[in-house]
């Protein structure tokens, strides 16, 4: 079952009715006691940096979701998802991320407009598990205007998009998946990547829990 993370702002109708119709069983909750059970957390995120923070902050989720993926729970993290992975936002300095991956969020330059927002396509990185089976260079839909340099986390690079400058649109490391595009609003693409999110993490479950258990695998 896949959890879902509702910290009070995030675009759940969308991301609901894509799980709906992949016919994936899911909760939505803002309770850390089920989050420390969960077995796939999925965080979608709209709206402002630090705000989301401190959301998941005094919902007392944040201590218990770092904990989750110091466990190896497999986690895709959408729009402000993938940016709660890193150190810091430019958007909410005194706000510190979960730490996963180093690096820091960055705001788009001046003389571009923001946010950046409607269809771009995905350079995608070999290899992806995530960006498999899309084929070409897909279009997907963003929404953003805080972004991640490409120079912060080559290791963890999944895919790029260019809005005036190359920047990552995705990135994936040990079944921990970010996304700064948003799947639910992608169309076909998008719901094969939520079907790659969903099958990565079935067959990492499946690894720890068999007879070598404990190894994680991502």
């Amino acid at each position: 079952m896949i959890t879902v993370i509702d910290y009070g702002a995030g675009n759940l109708r969308s991301v609901e009715n894509a799980l709906k119709y992949l016919k994936a069983p899911y909760r939505i909750t803002s309770q850390p006691a089920d989050l420390d059970e969960a077995e796939v957390i999925l965080l979608p995120g709209v709206g402002h940096f630090g705000q989301m923070i401190r959301s998941l902050q005094d919902l007392g989720l944040l201590p218990v979701l770092r904990d989750r993926l110091r466990h190896g729970v497999p986690y895709l993290g959408i729009c402000l998802g993938m940016h709660a992975l890193y150190e810091q936002s430019e958007e909410a300095p005194a706000w510190p991320g979960l730490g996963f991956f180093r690096g820091s969020i960055r705001r788009f330059p001046e003389g571009l407009k923001v946010p950046h927002m409607g269809w771009n396509q995905l350079e995608i990185a070999p290899g992806s598990r995530l960006l498999q089976n899309l084929g070409g260079k897909p279009y997907v839909y963003f929404a953003h205007s805080y972004y991640l340099p490409i120079e912060e986390t080559r290791e963890a690079q999944a895919a790029l998009a260019d809005y005036g400058q190359p920047f990552v649109a995705a990135v994936e490391k040990d079944g921990v998946y970010g996304v700064q595009f948003h799947p639910e609003k992608s169309g076909d693409a998008g719901l094969q990547i939520l079907r790659n999110f969903l099958e990565a993490s079935r067959r990492a479950r499946s690894r720890k829990s068999g007879p070598e258990g404990g190894q994680h695998a991502g």
